[in-house]
């Protein structure tokens, strides 16, 4: 029998997922701010210093101005995928994982009344709160849809670009998500992410607990596997730009893993903010290579489009 809390099997990933973001959205207040991982009370967190990933920390201000509390307070993502997307108007824009639609609500002030913006999200909670958002704000060249971002409920070849913040590394099947995003994707079309990943292996004690997938860490993949994930599903011109963590964040987190790691001697995790460094002392399964955890584990901004 297995141990639990193992990830064996993608439908339990997803289902923790699911689980997870659907009490976030389900308990969220407009007075409370979220992160990628949750909300501010979650202890499933990629840091319990939430405010270090508000929105007003990802977004320009003048982006978010004219949002109310009830869409930027849940944010649930790692960076801005829209300035990083280029929108233009009149195109078709597709937000993978679009939770309570920030992205896809910007998105829709980018490609205007001629353009065209889907969110799909397996979360019926999420979509509840985003149809809801939606109805307040009064956008016609937006709609939320229910799905998987692995088998995608989008027509081929029928969107000009690809955005997703924060979701990617939750997904059980990566390769599969790339390639559903280049079958919707016009000839020429881009895909602009902001995602987390790593830069070598994490330690087994997040690869295999399910909170840590719902908290959007042990999911991430390796840079160089991301990379050639997206040129296998055949997306060509990839690029990847690493955003790192500030060293409170990275300092929070770290905290949490001595913590599920217990008290067991073993190998040390190098913790630098590049002036300073200092030593944690984790379970002897950990193996980082002894490269400090801020340049091991973080956000990234990747394009690539559709030949």
């Amino acid at each position: 029998m297995s141990e639990p809390n193992v990830p064996e099997k993608p439908s339990d990933i997803r289902t923790a997922v699911r689980e997870h973001y659907g009490k976030a959205a389900a308990e969220f207040k407009p007075a409370t701010q979220a992160s990628c991982c949750g909300p501010a009370q979650s202890t499933n967190c990629c840091s319990k210093d939430v405010e270090e990933m508000s929105a007003s920390k990802l977004y320009p201000i003048s982006e978010l101005t004219t949002l109310p509390e009830d869409v930027t307070g849940l944010s649930m993502g790692c960076g801005d995928p829209i300035t990083l997307a280029s929108l233009k108007p009149g195109q078709t824009v597709l937000d993978l994982g679009s939770g309570g639609g920030i992205d896809c609500f910007m998105a829709a002030k980018k490609v205007g009344e001629t353009g065209h913006v889907i969110g799909v999200d397996m979360t019926a909670e999420m979509l509840e709160k985003a149809r809801a958002n939606l109805n307040k704000l009064g956008f016609k060249n937006v709609e939320f849809r229910l799905g998987e971002i692995e088998y995608l409920p989008v027509a081929d070849n029928s969107v000009d670009v690809i955005i997703s913040n924060c979701v990617v590394n939750l997904s059980p099947d990566k390769p599969q998500v790339f390639r559903e995003a280049f079958r919707v994707l016009k000839s020429g079309g881009r895909l602009a992410l902001s995602d987390i990943v790593t830069d070598g292996p994490l330690p087994q004690e997040i690869k295999d607990s399910l909170s840590a997938w719902a908290g959007c860490v042990a999911g991430a993949l390796d840079v160089k596997d991301y990379l050639t994930s997206l040129k296998e599903a055949g997306f060509a011109d990839v690029q990847l730009t690493p955003v790192y963590f500030d060293q409170q964040t990275v300092d929070e987190y770290v905290k949490e893993i001595v913590t599920e790691a217990g008290s067991k001697q073993g190998r040390s995790l190098v913790i630098s903010d590049g002036v300073k460094s200092k030593v944690v002392e984790l379970s002897e399964d950990v193996d980082l290579g002894n490269k400090p955890i801020r340049e091991a584990v973080f956000s990234a901004k990747i394009t690539a489009h559709k030949p």
